[in-house]
């Protein structure tokens, strides 16, 4: 892999990743259409470490003071107690608990994730599926619940959304949003649960990644460093535009771009443009 292709490939990352649109969707494309042919779940995993520190940065103060609550929440003798009811105590409780589902389905079906599930056509009837998912959830939701009223509850289900993301195509954010628009949140809390929801798990799964090639064939020490440092760049550019955008407007452009995507896919694959894997 050569600096070039990493760049390209963390600019991708950082555009698709905090949008609901797959972002290990449009590496897989992108690598085909440039002949660079599948650039691989490690890849994927360790650039999105550059995207998940953008959103550390955007959101440090926040980070900072849900886990200083949760801790002065807990049962033990502390100067300044926090009532467990705290919303912040609860989003530190959402995290922990929403990190379960992708944690555990992803260390058991890790192969088939890595292999079998990178077939084109999947990712093509995925992307469309789960369009249609996201519209339904944005149209006809109620989108009156805050950050505030999260619960353990929805945070369990955050999580099993955030596991579908697993199959590529779905989308990390895309599976998160939709889920927070089912239960009733607004557009733009929802975005932030998903936004922080997904920090355990990406920063978990790349430095999993980071360990299990580092020495290999497979690793390119230097291109997987510029590619993460462009995710950050354009990754926090974008989180600042994503959430502008979602506090006023609906999802719409977001599953018209899905299915043109996957249509476009069922197109190209016949012809031999793209590989199905």
């Amino acid at each position: 892999m050569g600096i070039f292709e990493a760049i390209v490939l963390g600019v991708v990352q950082g555009l698709t990743e905090f949008l609901p649109i797959s972002s290990s969707a449009h590496l897989r494309i992108v690598g085909d259409l440039f002949g660079w042919g599948d650039p691989g779940a490690a890849f994927t995993a360790i650039v999105q470490i550059g995207t998940e520190l953008a959103v550390i940065t955007y959101f440090f103060k926040d980070i900072v003071r849900i886990i200083s609550k949760w801790f002065r929440a807990l049962p033990l003798k502390w100067a300044n107690p926090v009532d467990r009811s705290d919303p912040d105590v609860r989003m530190g409780w959402t995290v922990i608990i929403g990190t379960l589902p992708i944690g555990i389905l992803g260390l058991l079906f890790d192969d088939v994730i890595e292999t079998k599930l990178r077939n084109l056509y999947i990712v093509a009837t995925v992307l469309a599926v789960f369009a249609v998912f996201l519209y339904l959830a944005d149209r006809f939701s109620s989108r009156v619940k805050t950050l505030d009223d999260i619960n353990l509850r929805d945070g369990f289900l955050y999580g099993l959304g955030q596991a579908m993301a697993l199959i590529p195509g779905v989308s990390r954010s895309g599976g998160t949003i939709t889920v927070g628009l089912l239960l009733g949140y607004t557009r733009e809390a929802a975005a932030r649960v998903s936004f922080l929801l997904a920090i355990p798990a990406v920063l978990a799964s790349g430095v999993y990644e980071l360990v299990r090639i580092v020495g290999t064939a497979e690793f390119y020490a230097v291109p997987t460093l510029v590619g993460a440092v462009v995710a950050f760049v354009v990754g926090y550019a974008v989180i600042v535009w994503f959430l502008k955008l979602v506090s006023s407007k609906s999802y719409t452009p977001f599953v018209i771009y899905r299915i043109c995507l996957s249509g476009l896919i069922f197109v190209l694959l016949p012809l031999g443009v793209l590989s199905v894997f």
